[in-house]
């Protein structure tokens, strides 16, 4: 099987930019798509999101989301670290449309139903299309966060650990080397 595209910084923005120009529920498409890349989710597990999962009694984002083993891959609870971008963005699509902390679902589709997998996976890589990014997929955003972690140096365990992985070979299978990375590599020496 295929592997998803891994982004460029310049692709992931070229995406966001076309969102923030042409999609009538940008802040909603954004926060999913950046949320794969962000927070090293899968597809499920943003469509399982919950707002109480998110947002803690006092109105603020949490800075970790339990997820139950129903929300996941494998059936084993999780816990997602939230970074301040990550944050920002959850932030931002909130304050777009404050009837969200009324749902029992952080994400709805535009006839107020939850968002199913297949139907996000479907809207994330029309978005990626539409943006002019070949190859990419829903798994696009989740491959690129942990090759960007690796390229930044993050220990392959604490990689594996974010995104839920049982080994680490399963992890390294996500990490795309590129010619930077490899130049960067030899300028240690």
């Amino acid at each position: 099987m295929k592997k998803a595209k891994v982004l460029t910084d310049k692709e992931l923005k070229k995406v966001v930019d076309y969102i923030d120009a042409f999609d009538k529920y940008a802040e909603r498409n954004k926060a999913m798509l950046l949320l794969t890349h962000l927070c090293l989710l899968r597809v499920g597990e943003v469509a399982s999101l919950k707002v109480c999962d998110v947002v803690n009694a006092d109105g603020e984002i949490n800075d970790v989301f339990f997820l139950t083993a129903e929300q996941t891959k494998g059936n084993d609870s999780r816990r997602v670290f939230v970074s301040k971008k990550a944050k920002q963005v959850l932030k931002r699509y909130i304050q777009s449309d404050l009837s969200v902390l009324q749902r029992t679902f952080l994400f709805n589709t535009q006839k107020s139903k939850r968002f199913n997998t297949n139907a996000l996976t479907t809207l994330l890589k029309r978005l990626y299309e539409r943006a002019a990014i070949k190859g990419a997929t829903s798994h696009s955003g989740r491959r690129s966060g942990i090759t960007a972690l690796s390229a930044k140096g993050v220990s392959v365990r604490v990689i594996a650990e974010l995104a839920n992985h049982k080994h680490i070979a399963t992890t390294q299978k996500y990490i795309d080397v590129n010619d930077s990375m490899m130049q960067n590599a030899v300028e240690l020496l």
